[in-house]
């Protein structure tokens, strides 16, 4: 071989590398900006002031938990050791209506306490609203976008007959990356004590939503850097961005589910939720909520988001009702 042969592959070898070891260095920094972002869900303390002052007619309710001591925490531990929290509230009168309420994205159980005021207040459920993984009291080093979440909450489900009873019946109800979870939980089978499933505002799949991110914040394909960093995820977690489909995981699921998705939302584009509802088989109901961007669904019209909820879930776990597997 030439000395200008041997120059030329040395230069070229040593180019691939150094674009291997920047794609790889890029891959890092995306994983690590996308599920170690700086995470508001582990201030316990901020949360509550947010939801304070951002819902203040939940106030006096959650005061009068916190008098009663009827707000009340309890720990599981995953099968891979993390010691993952919960908060739950039992309801004003005896009764089998439970609902297991899941956040969103860098949120975490507290930022759900809205939620837990429909179901707790406004309807008189039983309430269990864990933390996901790297949020709230939950343990974990990185957000899980609901794919191994779904797990998490699977567990959180054959645990609530321990804490209300054997006989309960159950509603899931998640908002955003907790709508996520609730829609790739949908396609696992599942207790037939779980009756329907409510989703706010849920996004297509990891992939997709990853994608529209790269795309709106670095302007930026989703070739090469994406499908290193997928990589990398499934490395270090377990799971890939593709396989995380709630798209996918719906058209397995025959239990009732309730779309909500805001009309102006463009974090998780109200596109998605269209494609969603056409993908999951009867029985469903959709709404789209005018003039509301992401996840504020409750918070502009909390009166129609308690009587839809309530028109869905009601018949759904009345004793005469079982929908699907």
């Amino acid at each position: 071989m030439d000395k200008k042969k041997k120059k030329a592959l040395i230069i070229g070898g040593t180019a691939l590398l150094l674009l291997i070891g920047l794609s790889i260095g890029a891959g890092l920094y995306m994983l690590d900006f996308s599920l170690r972002p700086v995470n508001r869900g582990k201030d316990m303390e901020g949360s509550m002031a947010y939801m304070r002052q951002t819902y203040p007619h939940i106030v006096p309710w959650i005061d009068s938990l916190t008098r009663c001591q009827a707000l009340r925490d309890t720990f599981i531990t995953a099968p891979d050791g993390i010691r993952m929290h919960a908060f739950y509230v039992r309801a004003p009168q005896p009764t089998a209506h439970t609902a297991v309420i899941v956040h969103g994205y860098t949120d975490n159980a507290i930022r759900m306490f809205h939620i837990g005021y429909l179901y707790n207040r406004s309807l008189g459920y039983n309430i269990l609203l864990p933390d996901l993984r790297y949020a709230g009291l939950t343990e974990g080093n990185a957000i899980q976008m609901g794919w191994l979440d779904r797990k998490d909450v699977m567990q959180w489900i054959d645990a609530a007959p321990h804490i209300f009873g054997d006989s309960i019946r159950t509603v899931v109800h998640g908002i955003s990356m907790g709508a996520a979870t609730t829609m790739m939980l949908s396609g696992e089978t599942l207790p037939d004590y779980v009756r329907c499933f409510v989703e706010d505002c849920g996004y297509t799949s990891v992939w997709d939503q990853f994608e529209k991110e790269l795309k709106n914040l670095f302007h930026l394909p989703a070739f090469p850097l994406l499908y290193v960093t997928e990589w990398i995820c499934q490395l270090q977690n377990g799971w890939n961005f593709h396989e995380a489909s709630a798209l996918n995981q719906i058209k397995k699921c025959h239990k009732p589910m309730l779309f909500i998705h805001g009309e102006k939302d463009d974090f998780v584009p109200t596109r998605m939720v269209y494609q969603l509802y056409e993908a999951k088989p009867q029985p469903k109901a959709l709404w789209i909520v005018p003039e509301t961007d992401h996840a504020h669904s409750y918070r502009n019209y909390p009166e129609a988001y308690t009587e839809k909820v309530k028109a869905f879930v009601m018949p759904c776990l009345s004793n005469e009702t079982r929908i699907g597997n």
